[in-house]
C-alpha cells in the first residue's frame, strides 16, 4: 500500500512549488479546492464520509500534479465524484456539475472548458492512477466517537467535547494535516483541542493502567505535547481565517503555546 504521509519539507517541496507558485499560495489553492468540495457535498446532501474523502484525495492528487496543470476546481469535482462512488453515495457527474457552476463566479467555472462533463471524466483516471488505486480512506471521525466511549466524567460535557472536536475534524479538511498525520492522531489532538476550550479535563477513563498518563496513551503510542500543540495550531489558524468564524474572546495556554478560544456568532 502507498504511504500517504510527509514531513513538511515535502509539502513545501511540491510539484506547484517547483513550477514556480508560492507555498502560500499553494496552501491557499489547496484551502479553496477543499472548501469547494465541502460545499458542494452539503448542496449535494453527500455524508461527511464521502466529503472528506474527496478532500483527502484532492490533496494526494496534488502531491504529484500541479495546480499549474491541473485547475483545482475541476479536480475538486473529480474527487467528489469519485468519493461518491468509493462511499456507496454516487451521483452523476452531470449533477455534480450542474452544483459547481451555481457556486462559482464564470470565470472561474471557465476553467472546465466547452465540455466540463468530459473534462472530469477524463481527469478521473489520471486521479485513479495518481492515487494508486488505493481508494479507502479513513477518518478522524470514527475514532472521535470511538475514543469518547472510554472517557469518564459528566455526560453533557464529554458530548459537547466531541461535538467541538467533531467541527474541529471539518475544519482540518481545509489543512494538509491528512497528509501529515494518521486520522487517529488527529483525532486526539482535536479532542485535546475541544477540551481545553471547553475547559473539562479528562481524569480518568475505562481500562486505564498505571503506565498511562493520560487518556490517549490507551490508543496510541508516543504521541508528545509538541506534537499535539502543533496540529492544534494549525488548526486554529484556519480557524482565525476563517469568515465563519465569530468573536474572539479569550487565549488560554496550550501547553507552552496559545490557543484562541472562539465561540461561534
Amino acid at each position: 500500500m502507498p504511504y500517504w504521509y510527509y514531513d513538511k519539507k515535502d509539502l513545501q517541496n511540491t510539484p506547484s512549488y517547483r513550477e514556480g507558485i508560492p507555498n502560500d499560495t499553494e496552501n491557499r489553492y489547496r484551502k479553496e479546492g477543499a472548501r469547494f468540495i465541502i460545499d458542494t457535498g452539503s448542496k449535494m446532501d453527500l455524508g461527511y464520509n464521502t466529503v472528506a474523502t474527496g478532500v483527502v484525495y484532492f490533496h494526494r492528487f496534488y502531491m504529484f500534479h500541479s495546480f499549474r496543470t491541473f485547475p483545482r476546481y475541476i479536480t475538486a469535482c473529480c474527487c467528489l465524484f469519485l468519493a461518491g462512488k468509493v462511499e456507496e453515495t454516487p451521483k452523476k457527474c452531470k449533477d455534480i456539475i450542474k452544483v459547481a457552476k451555481s457556486l462559482l463566479t464564470e470565470q472561474k467555472f471557465g476553467t472546465f472548458g466547452d465540455d466540463p462533463k468530459e473534462e472530469v471524466m477524463t481527469l478521473e483516471r489520471i486521479l485513479l492512477q495518481t492515487i494508486k488505486f488505493d481508494l479507502q480512506v479513513e477518518h478522524p471521525y470514527g475514532y472521535l466517537l470511538k475514543y469518547v466511549k472510554c472517557l469518564k466524567g459528566d455526560k453533557a460535557k464529554l458530548q459537547k467535547m466531541v461535538q467541538m472536536a467533531w467541527t474541529f475534524v471539518n475544519d482540518s479538511l481545509c489543512t494538509t494535516l491528512c497528509l501529515q498525520w494518521e486520522p487517529e492522531v488527529i483525532a486526539v489532538a482535536l479532542m485535546f483541542l475541544a477540551g481545553k476550550l471547553s475547559k473539562f479535563e479528562v481524569v480518568d477513563w475505562n481500562g486505564r493502567q498505571p503506565k498511562h498518563n493520560a487518556w490517549w496513551d490507551m490508543f496510541v503510542e508516543d504521541i508528545t505535547m509538541e506534537l499535539l500543540e502543533d496540529i492544534c495550531h494549525q488548526v486554529i489558524t484556519e480557524l482565525i481565517g476563517a469568515t465563519r468564524i465569530g468573536k474572539i474572546v479569550s487565549k488560554i495556554n496550550v501547553g507552552r503555546s496559545q490557543c484562541i478560544k472562539w465561540i461561534a456568532l
